[in-house]
């Protein structure tokens, strides 16, 4: 195999041209066959294999730099420098990352994971580089979804000025994880679909040229306005009206003619953006047909593309997707937004059955908060739906335009907690200590599949800024008896018996209840809390426990450091409770990927380890008070 001959970085060097399309053919059977069994992104790998090849044969490795925007589209470019082996332990714990990653190879140039990133972190690596006098290629390969984000022009705009070479590809798939929606995208199109604007310049020049007398004149004076022919070509020219030069389209699955333009565009003392059009999926028909599907695929079967694990029951997801048609009829004041994720999210059927109160906005999701808190302005009632380590990213809005007006947006955060396999930038668990910093803002956290679905409907009564955080992937149908009305602020006890109380939130709540069986078999009776409120904390409840209970451990999936038990822990020694805190959470650091009951084991939230930790944190203090 071709393949097996690339065991470096520049291998791909020694392969005669004529078998680009083979390695190419090799490239994707390999992806699919190791994706089919670990899961992971398969469709954009599929549609940048060609372009991925053509700049490795157009740079030096590492010397030159390629900075892959999110970077779950490098599957081919580890494969190429080297990392075939890693396949084995794609997104594993220990194993390789599906991300770029500095410490995995010198080959990675940037660590990336969101989108919108990788014009500005190349435009930095440019002006080091400028800086220090030293002679390399940079790249920043990012697709039309991720130029659907803010940052991507704040970028572009920096760039426009540079007097030094700095080549932009645009992959150009018309995909982000779903369709791309937006001004960019319909001007992308006119692009796409008109004929190859090089060609046709030199036919127009030519058949100016014939016209006697005036011919010759025209093409001149078109040539000393800024935008030239193109501008007659490609309507507003929008990249070179900036000031960046605009190389394309050129075919991304044309391998020669991406290194001959690439070559061309290293030439360039400026900014250069060569546009790129790929297929998303491309080589695999089921990929191809479903590029949303295949985007994040989990193990799946090769020949039919349909997941290999069988039936799984609801998500948290789909529970929410359910409340939100239901709620679509009856309040026809409630609009839904998502920034790019409308099957991720669940968004997807309230879409279809109210196409006029759905808004889907880009890969922008400063965008979708902000204009969420216009909509709420104007008398609606606006539910944005965003992944907790996407919602990072509107932190300045969420506080500055939602929360200092005491606006009524309802944020329904998925992938609350650990997520597993795509790592330390989608690991949703800051989004506790992130929020909860913030005044007018509350944060709830179901436990279980029935109380998601009544926080939303008392979310959607709330006349203030309010987050509902649920986890990914199987809605907890447990405790179903347990289904107390929801009161602002207020907690539910589930049991209660003497000298143990478990605080649990969210999602932890399942895991406390494990705990609790384990504990009072062993001798150890407990009550257990389901919080429900990360902020504000019920301390009634806390003084009450704190009279019949001499240790208190508060659960939760997020960081320590700003977390819930720290403003349990707060009001005990305020108060000066007599009673010992023992905080389970996660420690002050990013949790790497792999199988989420693996992470919890290694950052200590699983049952037993929890178990252990209570029974030694128990006997510690009442060793101590005995000697007291």
């Amino acid at each position: 195999m071709l393949l097996d001959n690339i065991k470096k970085p520049n291998d791909i060097k020694n392969i005669h041209p004529e078998r680009y399309d083979d390695l190419a053919q090799e490239i994707r059977e390999f992806l699919i066959n190791k994706i089919s069994v670990t899961g992971g992104h398969l469709g954009s790998n599929l549609g940048a294999v060609e372009l991925t090849m053509a700049l490795h044969l157009m740079l030096d490795l590492p010397k030159d730099k390629i900075i892959w925007d999110v970077g779950h589209q490098s599957y081919t470019h580890k494969l190429l420098t080297g990392r075939q082996a890693g396949f084995e332990t794609l997104r594993k714990y220990g194993g390789m990352s599906g991300f770029p990653k500095r410490k995995e190879s010198v080959c990675d140039a940037f660590d990336t994971g969101h989108s919108s990133t990788s014009i500005s972190a190349g435009l930095g690596l440019v002006k080091a580089r400028d800086l220090k006098g030293e002679d390399f290629t940079v790249c920043a390969v990012i697709g039309d979804g991720a130029l659907t984000g803010g940052m991507a022009y704040e970028a572009l705009n920096n760039a426009a000025r540079l007097d030094t070479n700095y080549i932009i590809i645009l992959n150009d798939n018309n995909m982000s994880i779903a369709e791309n929606v937006g001004g960019m995208s319909k001007y992308l199109r006119k692009i796409r679909t008109a004929e190859a604007y090089k060609d046709f310049k030199i036919g127009l020049e030519n058949t100016l040229n014939r016209i006697p007398k005036y011919g010759e004149h025209v093409v001149d004076t078109l040539k000393r306005y800024k935008s030239g022919i193109k501008q007659l070509v490609v309507p507003g020219m929008f990249f070179e009206d900036m000031g960046i030069t605009y190389l394309g389209p050129v075919d991304g699955h044309d391998i020669n003619a991406m290194v001959k333009m690439f070559k061309e565009a290293r030439k360039i003392p400026k900014c250069v953006l060569v546009h790129v059009i790929t297929k998303k999926g491309k080589g695999y028909l089921p990929a191809e047909r479903h590029p949303a599907r295949f985007h994040g695929a989990e193990p799946f079967d090769i020949e039919t593309g349909l997941p290999s694990r069988g039936h799984k029951k609801a998500s948290y997801t789909d529970i929410f997707s359910t409340v939100m048609t239901k709620l679509g009829a009856r309040n026809e004041n409630v609009v839904a937004i998502t920034a790019a994720m409308p099957d991720g999210t669940g968004l997807k059927r309230f879409a279809n059955m109210y196409p006029d109160r759905f808004f889907d906005v880009g890969i922008a999701e400063e965008h979708a908060v902000t204009f969420a808190a216009g909509l709420a302005a104007g008398g609606l009632c606006p539910i944005v739906a965003i992944y907790s380590s996407f919602l990072q990213r509107a932190y300045d809005q969420v506080l500055h335009d939602v929360c200092i007006q005491n606006l009524p947006v309802i944020f329904a955060i998925d992938r609350a907690g650990l997520v597993g396999a795509d790592g330390e930038t989608h690991q949703g668990i800051f989004d506790i200590s992130y929020l909860s910093s913030i005044p007018n803002m509350t944060v709830m956290a179901p436990k279980n599949k029935w109380e998601l679905s009544d926080m939303i409907k008392f979310a959607v009564k709330y006349e203030g800024p309010i987050a509902i955080r649920y986890p990914r992937g199987e809605a907890y149908d447990g405790l179903e008896d347990f289904r107390a009305p929801i009161e602002y602020g207020k907690s539910e006890v589930i049991y209660e018996e003497n000298d143990i109380a478990l605080f649990a939130l969210g999602s932890m709540v399942r895991t406390a209840a494990e705990v609790r069986r384990d504990l009072k078999d062993r001798g150890y009776p407990c009550s257990l809390i389901n919080a429900r409120f990360a902020k504000p904390a019920d301390t009634d409840v806390i003084d009450e426990m704190c009279s019949s209970h001499s240790l208190i451990v508060t659960l939760e999936e997020g960081v320590q450091s700003g977390g819930y038990g720290e403003k349990i822990l707060d009001h005990v020694y305020e108060h000066k409770l007599d009673v010992d805190v023992l905080i389970i959470a996660l420690p002050d650091d990013y949790v790497e990927h792999g199988n989420v009951d693996l992470l919890k084991q290694e950052v200590g939230i699983d049952k037993d380890t929890i178990v252990k930790r209570i029974i030694t944190r128990y006997i510690s203090w009442g060793n101590k008070h005995h000697k007291q």
